[in-house]
């Protein structure tokens, strides 16, 4: 009896989550004030859909907040700094980079918190797109809302299915206890809903981007680039329809900005190579806050220098995350401008208890350490100092860039052995980068220019998947890393087809009764 409580109890919380408003009261004969708002009175006017709409983007900032542990971290790109002092933190974050998760536990923080976050925001998105339709807004109101609702749910699954492979597919707002028991779908369903969503945004009429900064809603490029990561992932790729949605951005308003390390500046947040981006700010007094700038330096006794302000980055969840390793610096070529734009020193000085003070920021090329310093790699990209709050920012996230359409159009069209055609849109991200042009291209290529154009953007990971890469690589990148630390466990870099996906925690299976492995 208790478990059967738990269960509906559960069910009634999800789906009243997903309704976004709703307010507790001590005794059920308490009346609602006509002044209040409720899920019946609510979505009745353009402005209630649009405050509707808005809540349903907050998702995306857990999409690219835990990419950064479960994508960027998980790739050869990166790894972290070992804090022996706090081992605290192991099972929830040092475990993704080992390939240590097992089974369905609880245990694995950020694995839980991206799988719920994500499913309470396709929740929101199936609100309004149910509600919108008979909410009395004109054909055009409908169509502007609803159009940018199917493109977040569709972001929303594709993210789903990236990190966790089959999992539910819930596309209308509970009806009651039982609706909150479902199966996995298939491959094959979820994709093909994913499509069906991005292809009725499109059709909806997103906006093409005119001007420059964006407000940060979806257009039709980020529509069209999501479509084609979709065709591009799915069990049968159609390569033809992705060649079709990124030739079509090639032809809108988006261009290279000049200079690749102004594309991460705070002041130049939604610039004009900009397709999609994670929207932060921080004034004090919201939650619509960053932390990966904190996340990203060195766990530093000190962090007041390098940050403006002091922060407690030695606990689990502060800093020392996604250390850029020493064969990614090495794998840049000679002359590549973003390796100084990606990557930077900060240099000091460790004591016999772990603990680094900073003493100075270094250029990493060609960086030789001195005798008596020492150091540790970081991100670059995201570190805009002076930051008004501790353990607080307001970076913004890319999530596609411009220069990501035209190498993800490079990969397809080699793909399709039309390598002679890709050759333009590879060497036009090369020239920006001050390297010489490409005069025959391969997949070998076009990855090695997306892991280095794309650095710490969470790409890595599924672009090494998505080529079928991501076991070889992993395993080669495992054997390095056990020779540089001992201290990691024999059955670490188990990189098998099963872990190309994370298990859903084992919350799920407690209370969906119709969740299974099989």
């Amino acid at each position: 009896m208790r478990n059967n409580m738990k269960k509906i109890v559960i069910a009634i919380c999800v789906a009243a989550a997903s309704l976004g408003a709703v307010s507790c009261s001590n005794s059920f004969l308490e009346q609602t004030p006509e002044t209040g708002l409720t899920s019946d009175t609510f979505y009745k006017s353009v402005s209630h859909m649009q405050q509707a709409l808005i809540a349903c983007y907050p998702g995306v900032r857990t999409v690219v907040q835990e990419g950064i542990f479960m994508d960027e971290m998980r790739s050869d790109n990166a790894f972290y700094t070992r804090y022996s002092p706090d081992r605290g933190a192991y099972l929830g974050t040092e475990t993704l980079a080992l390939f240590l998760e097992t089974g369905a536990s609880n245990s694995w923080d950020h694995i839980w918190n991206h799988y719920r976050e994500v499913y309470r925001y396709v929740c929101r998105t199936n609100v309004l797109v149910d509600r919108i339709e008979s909410s009395g807004l004109s054909e055009d109101e409908t169509n502007g809302i609803k159009a940018e609702a199917l493109f977040l749910r569709a972001f929303y699954y594709f993210d789903l299915v990236q990190h966790w492979g089959r999992v539910p597919l819930v596309l209308h707002l509970f009806g009651n206890v039982n609706d909150a028991f479902v199966a996995k779908a298939t491959l094959d369903e979820l994709y093909g809903q994913m499509l069906s969503d991005v292809n009725e945004a499109i059709s909806l009429g997103l906006p093409v981007a005119t001007t420059f900064p964006q407000d940060g809603h979806a257009t039709m490029g980020a529509a069209k680039m999501l479509r084609a990561y979709i065709n591009m992932s799915k069990p049968s790729p159609d390569y033809a329809a992705a060649e079709k949605d990124l030739v079509d951005i090639t032809k809108m308003n988006y261009k290279l900005l000049d200079d690749y390390s102004s594309i991460f500046l705070k002041t130049n947040k939604n610039n004009q190579e900009s397709i999609f981006e994670a929207q932060f700010t921080e004034d004090g007094s919201t939650n619509q806050y960053s932390t990966f700038p904190w996340n990203l330096i060195p766990r530093c006794s000190n962090n007041e220098v390098l940050m403006g302000i002091a922060g407690g980055n030695y606990t689990g969840g502060g800093g020392g995350w996604c250390v850029p390793t020493q064969e990614m610096i090495d794998s840049y070529e000679k002359g590549d401008v973003r390796l100084d734009a990606s990557i930077s020193v900060a240099e000091g000085h460790i004591n016999q208890s772990e603990q680094f003070t900073f003493t100075e920021m270094k250029s990493v090329v060609g960086y030789v350490k001195p005798a008596d310093k020492d150091f540790y790699y970081m991100v670059k990209k995201y570190y805009h100092p002076p930051y008004a709050y501790s353990m607080r920012a307001d970076d913004n996230f890319p999530v596609y860039r411009y220069s990501g359409a035209l190498l993800l159009l490079s990969e397809c069209l080699v793909k399709e052995n039309k390598s002679n055609e890709a050759l333009p849109y590879i060497n036009q991200v090369r020239d920006r980068a001050g390297l010489p042009a490409l005069e025959s291209v391969t997949i070998e290529n076009v990855m090695n220019e997306m892991r280095h154009e794309l650095a710490f953007e969470n790409h890595r990971w599924q672009d090494l998947v998505r080529n079928d890469m991501a076991i070889p690589v992993m395993t080669e990148f495992g054997k390095t890393m056990k020779s540089l630390y001992g201290w990691i466990l024999p059955e670490a870099f188990n990189v098998t087809e099963a872990r190309l996906v994370y298990p859903i925690p084992q919350h799920e299976y407690d209370f969906n009764k119709l969740l299974t492995d099989e």
